[in-house]
Formats: structure tokens, sequence, C-alpha cells
């Protein structure tokens, strides 16, 4: 079990605000010699994700503080994907070292994926993940463990009320103890960690996969749980994950392991965005929402994704 991260404190309007984005973006780029004016940010969530205007690049700007330490393992692995010539977003070539750190922010630098017409289907997820399950995974890599960025987030949390933490905080050590007893059937290998189609960029040699944060050495059954959870809690098609399924060859819903898997991704949606709550309060409604329906119990109420 990893030992509890130290709380971190933010500013009172939140550290993450649009200004501070836009401050942060242009401090990665003068660093980088890039040019920040007209920048569009495509979302903010776990990262704020910006696509410049003068240059076919996208900046990524961790969006907590106790996960920067993830910015390293993002790069090994890019470069780990261009090694094996693996559909994956690349790294920008621009003869700076990355990650980037600015401040309190750490940034990585991306070549950006000219966009396909046809949307990328279930099955192209699936056998991308069969061929990255395949793969031997790189040097380094750390464990899986997807209850500790949850940690990190709840004390990281801006205006989060003591009873809430208490709950999260007492919830995920129940959880913790329950993954340990989990009996995985496939064998461990590279996973993504956040295996979903927002993560799979359509271009037009192909689907990409992106966004490498939550990657580690563990069971590739938790790179299916984010499909299935799709279909659970945001209405994805039921026929989707068929497709996925049919074209892995393994029914994550149907495996012994799966209630309890499901609540890690779930506490995960949960406090992906604590940090930020201050920083982009348009969050809020859709974080409570969750939260009640979690703490009551409630698996079949429908939540909608962050924008």
């Amino acid at each position: 079990m990893s030992p509890a991260p130290a709380p971190v404190s933010v500013a009172d309007d939140g550290l993450f605000t649009r200004e501070n984005l836009d401050a942060a973006l242009a401090s990665v780029c003068a660093a980088t010699g890039l040019d920040p004016a007209g920048a569009r940010l495509l979302r903010f969530t776990n990262n704020a994700v910006f696509l410049l205007r003068s240059h076919p690049v996208v900046v990524r700007i961790v969006g907590s503080v106790s996960l920067r330490h993830r910015v390293d393992k993002v790069v090994r692995v890019a470069e780990w994907f261009a090694e094996h010539d693996f559909p994956a977003v690349r790294l920008y070539a621009g003869g700076f070292t990355q990650p980037v750190q600015v401040g309190p922010y750490a940034a990585t630098v991306w070549d950006a994926v000219e966009p396909a017409r046809t949307p990328a289907r279930p099955r192209d997820l699936a056998c991308l993940l069969r061929r990255v399950h395949a793969l031997p995974p790189p040097d380094g890599l750390p464990e899986w463990d997807p209850l500790d960025d949850v940690r990190r987030r709840v004390n990281e949390a801006e205006g989060l009320d003591e009873g809430v933490e208490g709950f999260l905080r007492a919830r995920v050590e129940e959880v913790a103890e329950r993954v340990a007893d989990v009996d995985f059937r496939l064998p461990r290998g590279f996973v993504h960690g956040d295996a979903h189609l927002g993560n799979l960029i359509p271009s037009p040699s192909g689907p990409v996969l992106c966004d490498f944060d939550s990657s580690g050495v563990g069971p590739p059954e938790w790179d299916l749980i984010p499909f299935a959870l799709g279909v659970l809690r945001f209405g994805d098609a039921a026929t989707d994950y068929r497709e996925l399924c049919a074209a892995y060859g393994f029914d994550v819903t149907a495996w012994s392991g799966f209630p309890v898997l499901r609540e890690v991704r779930e506490l995960k949606l949960i406090t992906s965005v604590l940090p930020i709550m201050v920083s982009s309060p348009e969050v809020r409604p859709e974080l409570l929402r969750r939260l009640r329906d979690f703490r009551a119990g409630d698996t079949s109420a429908q939540w909608t994704r962050y924008r």
C-alpha cells in the first residue's frame, strides 16, 4: 500500500484558474521557443490540453501538483511507444528536454494528430490493447497502483468538506484491501491505465493511443474496466462494449473481480477533479452528484462526462 501523500495547499482562488493556466502556457512556450498566441484550450480535467495556433503542437499541463511526479513516466512511455513504432501520440522533437517544468506546473509537448473523418471504433481500441498488452513493459515502469492518485487528489482537494474527505479516505482504504484479494485471470504486463475511446485519436493512418498518466505494470483486466463503466454510468451503447469484448476476447463484466475494480474506477471518476474544484467551479455540480450516488450505493444512476 502506498503511503498517504502530504496535503497540498492552494491559493483561495485555486492554482488552476484559466488565468494561471494561460500564464503557465506562456511560460512553457517561452522555454521551448513556441508561440502561445491564439492557443485553444481543448479540455481541462486531469490536464489542461492546449492546441497551439502557430504550430501543429499540443501542450499538456498537469492539472494536479501532487501528480506532477507522473510526468516523467509519461515521457518514458511515449519514448517506448516510439521505439516499438506503436500507434501512439509522439512527443514534439523541438530540441528541448521533456517534461518542461515551470514554477509549480509540469508540462509535456506533443505533435498534434491530424484529425480523421472516420471515428475510432471499440474494436480499434481492443486491437491496440491486445497489441500493447503483449509487449514487454519498458524498464522502470511503476507497479499498477490505481488508488495512489485518488489518495493524492483527496489530499489536494480544493474546498472539500471534512465529512466528505473522511468518507473518501475510509472508502479508499477499504477498497484497497479488497483489490489485494482479487483473482486476476490475464497475464500481467503493460497497462494503459485509462483506456477508453476518448484516449484513442482517429488519424488518417489509423487510431493512436494518448494519455499515459495512469500507465504501469499490472493486470490487463484494468484496461477493460473504463469501457464497461461507460455503459453503466454514462449511457454508452452496450453494443459498443460487446464489440470491444468480441475483438479483445474477454468480458470483464462476467469476471468475479469486476465489482471491486468497478468501485476503484468510480472512485477515480469521482475524485479526478478534486484539485480544480475552486479553480473550475463548473465541475462541482457533477462531482457532487457522483459523490452522492456513490455514497448511497446507487449503481444505476447515470452520470455526465466533464467537458
